[in-house]
């Protein structure tokens, strides 16, 4: 997870939260996980590939789950809980699924200072789980359709490990969904995927690409694995969520069945679909600049930090005003549902303004004894460190005003950012040149032969990271021409373009 090293103790710490920052334009890997420290979202814990999640970026958690939890409930779906331990022969049902996922399955093989006579996992994922409840609950139609999700977190034994991206245990949410009839599943893995779609652009400012992941790609027991793409700044791919159309394969696995209109006995069709907290990770790299962390408004745990600005020790009824204002500030802030902190510390007000914008706080007001004669605040915008005034009584207006700016430009800056750093290949050695001058997503032709994939990837060390559903714009700025062409390796016939690119 890198660097363990950083000093911790008394007046060094205090130095290094504010400026000894390595720049994010310099090494992106050193300044995750410096900045991850130094912004308190989390820290390691005493076995390799866990984290602790701190307060600071629990809260972040917290709002980007409501915000996704909004979605899931408008769209019929209720919230359920799971145990974390199944035993091995339930998860060995479904044999493709297993053996996806067996590399990974941590295993309690021992309690209560006895050897269990079955083996535990820890779940690594809980298709099997749900699908042996749901043989139980499901009998009839009218049973159907069956939409659940759980909040939890799931275990998977990983080796190189990076804070929120890649961790041992993690967060996330796994919906699972069963439907009396095929139609009814492909349209609820296509509109989750969408919801996600919807979710990481408006409420995390971050552009994906949806797409059909390959043969190779897809999740361990499902027909068909749907993805959304996001492009962090180091050129690499991140998969930001997924969404499974798992068809009748679980159903046959753990006899889901029910009796249809007809009287005859029929398999459910069952769908799954999940994000991680690995998100945040992508939040945090995509906005983050070489002073910290940038957070859209959106899910920012301070939308505003109002810092005070002291009057002259000699001037008492100035201090009094400021406190009287900056008050009054907060109160109508609050009042207008926005996340505001004061920082009423004893540091400076540069050490102050250095340590909110490490930790990614859209807007900053200041309020001192001259705006206070004036009435009105000063607010610094984090993403452009653009200065405005605005009165005191319209206070909230201006701020929701700004961080809705604020918002919109995190956006459009990585939209931009991905259109600058997507090109398209037409043989593989420009597909090669592609990925070494400027990484990114490259758009090239594949014929679907796995022989022409695992090529690439071993060439390159890209993957396919999806069959993109609409071709996105290129640096190049020419015009789309999507359809048939010719593969890139061997130049057989595809139907379309594949996304490809390195990833996490």
């Amino acid at each position: 997870m890198g660097d363990r090293t950083l000093d911790t103790t008394g007046e060094r710490q205090g130095r290094d939260f504010v400026t000894d920052l390595t720049k994010k334009s310099v090494d992106l890997s050193r300044w995750y996980t410096e900045v991850i420290q130094k912004a308190e979202l989390a820290d390691y814990w005493q076995i390799h590939g866990f984290q602790v999640i701190r307060p600071y970026g629990y809260a972040i958690w917290e709002l980007m789950q409501a915000g996704l939890d909004g979605r899931f409930k408008a769209t019929g779906h209720k919230n359920v809980y799971f145990p974390l331990l199944m035993p091995e022969s339930l998860l060995t049902k479904e044999a493709e699924h297993v053996e996806g996922f067996a590399p990974e399955v941590a295993w309690v093989t021992e309690a209560g200072g006895e050897k269990l006579a079955e083996r535990l996992a820890i779940r690594p994922t809980s298709e099997a789980i749900f699908g042996t409840m749901y043989s139980k609950w499901v009998q009839s139609w009218r049973d159907l359709p069956l939409l659940l999700n759980q909040w939890c977190s799931v275990v998977r034994w990983e080796k190189a490990t990076r804070f929120f991206l890649r961790t041992t245990e993690f967060l996330w949410q796994e919906g699972h969904t069963a439907h009396r009839a095929e139609d009814e599943a492909r349209q609820e893995t296509m509109r989750m995927l969408d919801t996600y779609r919807d979710f990481v652009e408006r409420d995390l400012a971050v552009p994906v690409i949806p797409g059909r992941k390959s043969e190779a790609e897809k999740f361990a027991g499902a027909d068909s694995t749907y993805t959304i793409e996001a492009l962090m700044p180091d050129g690499q791919a991140l998969q930001s969520a997924t969404s499974h159309f798992l068809g009748q394969n679980f159903a046959r696995a753990f006899d889901i069945t029910f009796q249809d209109l007809d009287s005859q006995r029929k398999h459910v069709w069952t769908t799954s679909w999940g994000l991680s907290a690995r998100t945040l990770g992508a939040v945090i790299m995509v906005h983050g600049d070489d002073s910290g962390l940038i957070f859209p408004p959106r899910v920012a745990p301070h939308q505003v930090v109002i810092v005070p600005i002291p009057a002259r020790a000699s001037r008492p009824t100035d201090e009094e005003a400021v406190r009287g204002a900056v008050e009054a500030a907060r109160q109508a802030l609050t009042g207008a549902g926005l996340r505001v902190e004061v920082d009423w510390s004893d540091k400076t007000p540069g050490w102050k303004f250095s340590e909110w914008e490490l930790r990614g706080v859209p807007l900053r007001v200041e309020i001192g004894p001259r705006d206070v004669q004036k009435a009105q605040a000063v607010l610094v915008r984090r993403d452009t460190r653009e200065k405005t005034f605005a009165p005191l009584a319209g206070l909230p207006a201006a701020a929701a005003d700004v961080l809705e700016q604020v918002q919109a430009v995190l956006y459009d800056r990585a939209v931009a950012f991905r259109k600058a750093r997507t090109s398209r290949a037409a043989s593989l050695d420009e597909l090669k040149v592609a990925l070494q001058a400027a990484p990114g997503f490259v758009l090239a032709h594949w014929c679907g032969s796995a022989e022409c994939e695992a090529r690439i990837k071993a060439e390159t060390g890209a993957t396919i990271r999806c069959i993109p559903f609409e071709e996105p714009e290129t640096a190049d700025g020419v015009a789309a021409q999507p359809g048939p062409g010719s593969c890139v390796v061997d130049g057989k016939p595809s139907a379309q373009r594949a996304l490809l690119a390195r990833a996490y």
